[in-house]
């Protein structure tokens, strides 16, 4: 164990230094901060960390030979008795009782200027009872009139307001009756040229269709005698004919008129040479 190192008292950390007077007492209830906490923590890790690196920097004895041991020895000029406790002794004193601090004085500021006094004689000053009681009827007569003339006029704004209401409730009512009438007038009017529109369409389809069937029978009437006289000037004209007499009269017939003649000129040529 390390030997027990003295100091002075006040450099104690659990000696308080300074005035106790203003010390705030800690209640044994409240919770320790966190951050002191940490704090410690992390001091008590770096003085470990200096006493483990002055501990390694440290000379230490070799270690010793086979079958021996090291044992500690004192060393210091007067010796010393080691026990394993440490002897303890309780010493007690009396410190004076705190005395109570006296009161603050009020201040006073200092007097300034001199003192001047008046003469105010019997009657100079107004009777507050005599002299108040016209001012305090006149402003209690206003208030009440002007109380009665607001009330009053809300009166009147709440019975405009209900005609304006009531008012407002026709006009919609009319306004919604001229656009149904409106609507129904609408209504007719298309109903009224959706109908014109459609007889219109069927006396022109009835005048279309009269026209149609009197052209038809003109036509008819009229083409009855031209057809046939048509088709005769054709066929006399020679634009409707038979593919074989046609043929015949085109290319048969020439040839054979040709072959006569040739035949006959050999008779004749023959019956020349003859003779």
């Amino acid at each position: 164990k390390e030997p027990v190192r003295y100091a002075n008292l006040m450099y104690d950390r659990r000696v308080v230094r300074g005035n106790t007077y203003a010390l705030q007492v800690i209640p044994v209830s409240t919770q320790p901060d966190p951050l002191e906490i940490q704090r410690q923590r992390e001091a008590r890790k770096r003085a470990l960390a200096r006493k483990r690196a002055k501990e390694q920097m440290q000379q230490r004895t070799p270690e010793p030979v086979e079958g021996r041991e090291h044992i500690h020895v004192q060393t210091e000029l007067y010796l010393e008795e080691i026990s394993d406790r440490i002897t303890e002794v309780d010493t007690e004193c009396q410190t004076d009782a705190f005395l109570d601090r006296p009161p603050t004085p009020l201040f006073i500021p200092a007097k300034t200027g001199k003192d001047v006094a008046t003469q105010i004689e019997e009657g100079e000053l107004f009777d507050f009872d005599v002299e108040v009681k016209p001012i305090l009827e006149v402003l209690i007569g206003k208030t009440v009139e002007q109380a009665l003339l607001e009330v009053m006029e809300e009166e009147e704004l709440a019975q405009l307001w209900a005609h304006q209401r009531a008012y407002a409730e026709l006009r919609n009512a009319e306004l919604a009756e001229v656009q149904r009438l409106e609507e129904q007038d609408r209504r007719y009017r298309e109903e009224k040229e959706r109908r014109k529109r459609q007889h219109m369409q069927m006396l022109q389809k009835q005048k279309e269709t009269t026209e149609k069937i009197a052209a038809r029978a003109f036509a008819q009437h009229y083409l009855a005698d031209l057809i046939p006289s048509v088709f005769n000037n054709l066929r006399e004209s020679g634009f409707f004919y038979d593919p074989i007499e046609r043929d015949i009269e085109t290319e048969f017939l020439p040839w054979l008129m040709t072959e006569v003649e040739e035949t006959l000129e050999r008779k004749v040529l023959g019956r020349t040479m003859l003779d």
